[in-house]
């Protein structure tokens, strides 16, 4: 890749107005600078995707912006002989440059891109099945190398469901010769992004240009960022925070490497080489869930004699899932010598119905966490104790709100703003927000237009917008602590006994630290009625706690009754709560999103299926 990559003069400030505030021009959609940054940087590199099956360096398969823009031309003219304006176009391809150019050709063809996966993913063939479903694409965008599994997938559909498929790679450029320019608005809807489902079958928030480029704009204005900047990313280009990561050129230029998330967990140091490498050019940014900030810390350093100098990553969001300080503190411990800076790492808050981003820290500030006091939670009560205190549970900060974007703490029952202090649940306003959910005219009122009751006469976070301003409400739980975010749960998760809430990842938490041969991380606990347990009163009806959890490596021959009885005890002990039933399972048999979150609604239907004998 050459070091002299080119980089358009103006960027930002194009979307800015003079207060410095998001002022979107008249007609702006994620395509509207793209004849800028072709005229500008033509020959240099708009997107590099690094290939690891082919070479365990990995083999550079790099896109300029003038080829980009002649396979944009190509797939978008074929699209345009086989679609209607509005039709969707699904993209099950696999991670890789051509997935770029289908997504962003079906929003040249004037379709309504819908970011998936090919049917390998293993595991989550129901999920496409009912995404298929909902969305109805027209048409499905693959690769010649994919093609066999789409269309064996395929062919289990109904044949009026059938889309028809195209392979990306088998379109010639000269079919492009035939593209009409199709006229974008900037409220246009760009492409349905579905939820993970974490709590209920997926749904399509529909993002409109206007919605995606504000919040690539909020992203950048809140870590620093400009056109120079380099983005590594291994992040699935179906989910949220992957594809947002490839609007960052389309919007101010520059380039992005890519890799596919399994070359990434299999050898997490790719990632870290590749933000150093990147690090020798200028700032670097990118973005990753929790998880991959302990696995690259435990196996992502570089080897014996080899020195990176990774000084320049600028901003590496820690979102996607509960984010802990002791994998930020692992990452910074194994990195730091080789120029981390400690303030690179920002937990964050988002969502797919806000586009992606919601909440960071500031570009300067180190994470925090500070402990709450469980009883006082389980009362919707933020009240901070000492590290030390039996009832302390840790909260790591998710800072505060980005740029023009609100964000109230609400009580879900009358719809009053509340104070700082108290829990209550988080809703949203800006120009960031989804326009609704594909074909779910109640869900979309239910939950994107709804109407603050009160506000706070002092201090209140809805300052700054209508008294009519519609607001999003997330189902996630939070609270506002010294104009600090904490972000306690959802609301649809919440274990509530006798009354008392509890909250899911604190109980997990417990049960796997109570024994070596249970899963960290891989324990799902929730609540069931009384009558659904085995042998129970059938009138019953009283919620009872049960646990699922992963039995750790190495541990399948320990006995099963000194683990439960661990878990038990020190459920009892720390939560004051009775445990029905407690099933240990092989790894891997807990149900996950796409997006690697606990699938706990899930879980617990198979639960209550009998599947966890």
């Amino acid at each position: 890749m050459s070091d002299g990559v080119a980089v358009r003069e103006s960027g930002v400030e194009d979307y800015l107005g003079a207060d410095g505030t998001i002022q979107l021009p008249p007609g702006s959609t994620l395509l509207s600078n793209f004849e800028r940054n072709i005229a500008e940087l033509g020959s240099t590199i708009s997107y590099r995707y690094l290939d690891f099956t082919r070479d365990d360096d990995g083999v550079a398969i790099e896109l300029s912006w003038n080829q980009l823009s002649t396979r944009m031309r190509a797939i978008g003219a074929r699209l345009q002989q086989v679609t209607e304006p509005g039709d969707r176009v699904a993209i099950l391809a696999p991670q890789g440059i051509e997935y770029v150019i289908g997504f962003f050709a079906a929003i040249q063809a004037g379709n309504i891109a819908v970011p998936l996966f090919a049917p390998e993913l293993p595991g989550h063939a129901e999920r496409l099945d009912a995404v298929l479903t909902d969305a109805t694409p027209s048409v499905i965008l693959t690769t010649n190398s994919a093609a066999e599994s789409v269309n064996t997938f395929l062919r289990k559909l109904p044949r009026q469901r059938r889309p028809r498929v195209i392979a990306i790679d088998a379109v010639p450029d000269s079919v492009g010769e035939t593209l009409t320019p199709v006229e974008l608005d900037t409220d246009d809807i760009a492409y349905l992004q579905y939820t993970s489902g974490s709590t209920r079958t997926p749904a399509g928030v529909e993002i409109t240009h206007r919605a995606a480029c504000t919040n690539v704009l909020q992203m950048i204005l809140a870590g620093g960022l400009d056109a120079s900047t380099r983005s590594v990313s291994w992040l699935p280009l179906y989910h949220d925070m992957g594809l947002i990561m490839i609007l960052f050129p389309a919007l101010c230029g520059g380039h992005i490497t890519l890799m596919s998330p399994l070359a990434f967990v299999r050898r997490p140091r790719r990632w870290i080489k590749q933000l150093a490498a990147e690090s020798a050019y200028g700032r670097v940014f990118a973005a990753a869930p929790n998880f991959a900030f302990e696995l690259a810390a435990q196996r992502g350093r570089p080897p014996a004699g080899e020195t990176w100098n990774l000084s320049n990553v600028a901003g590496l969001l820690n979102g996607s899932e509960p984010v802990t300080l002791s994998a930020i503190e692992k990452f910074n411990e194994a990195f730091g010598p080789h120029g981390f800076p400690p303030a690179a790492i920002k937990p964050s808050y988002g969502m797919a119905e806000a586009t992606l981003s919601v909440a960071t820290i500031a570009s300067d500030a180190l994470p925090s966490m500070i402990y709450l006091d469980r009883a006082q939670l389980a009362e919707d009560r933020a009240v901070p104790v000492p590290p030390d205190a039996p009832t302390a549970v840790p909260h790591v900060s998710c800072g505060q709100v980005i740029s023009c974007q609100w964000l109230v703490i609400v009580d879900p029952r009358t719809g009053a703003e509340l104070p700082e202090g108290e829990i209550g649940e988080i809703w949203l306003h800006g120009d960031n927000i989804g326009r609704g959910y594909w074909g779910r005219a109640r869900e979309t009122e239910e939950t994107f237009h709804n109407r603050l009751r009160s506000r706070l006469e002092q201090r209140s976070h809805a300052t700054g917008t209508a008294d009519d301003s519609r607001w999003l409400r997330t189902g996630d739980l939070g609270v506002y602590l010294k104009d600090n975010l904490y972000v306690t749960g959802r609301i649809k998760d919440l274990v509530i006994i006798d009354g008392r809430n509890h909250y899911p990842q604190d109980i997990e938490a417990t049960a796997s630290e109570s024994s070596p041969a249970v899963r960290s991380g891989y324990v799902a606990a929730f609540s069931v009625a009384a009558n659904q347990l085995a042998e129970a009163a059938i009138a019953d009806t009283s919620e009872r706690l049960v646990i699922v959890a992963e039995r750790a490596p190495g541990s399948g021959r320990v006995e099963h009754e000194p683990v439960v009885e661990a878990i038990r005890a020190a459920i009892s002990r720390k939560h004051a709560l009775p445990v029905a039933d407690i099933r240990l399972v092989a790894a891997g048999a807990i149900p996950r999103t796409t997006s690697g979150k606990l699938a706990r609604r899930a879980c617990q239907i198979e639960y209550l299926a009998d599947t966890y004998r």
